[in-house]
């Protein structure tokens, strides 16, 4: 079964179609958006250190950080 939600990349001999352009824009907006999220999180850092406080609060503190980040959106 070969999964549609990929880019199709043009090559010399085989330029892309209008249907393969669109659905590229339509993967690249829907991209975009989860890679902004994805950015968010990061800048709070506890995704990209080490984390050094007590074990039983890991849990709560990101599931804090997505919510004030979905308050935002």
């Amino acid at each position: 079964m070969i999964n549609q939600n990929y880019q199709r990349k043009t090559r010399k001999k085989n330029p892309l179609t209008k249907a393969d352009k669109k659905q590229n824009q339509i993967i690249s907006s829907e991209r975009v958006l989860v890679e902004n999220v994805i950015r968010k999180v990061k800048i709070f850092k506890i995704m990209a250190e080490k984390y050094r406080n007590r074990r039983k609060r890991f849990k709560l503190r990101p599931n804090l950080i997505c919510a004030i980040i979905n308050n935002e959106l």
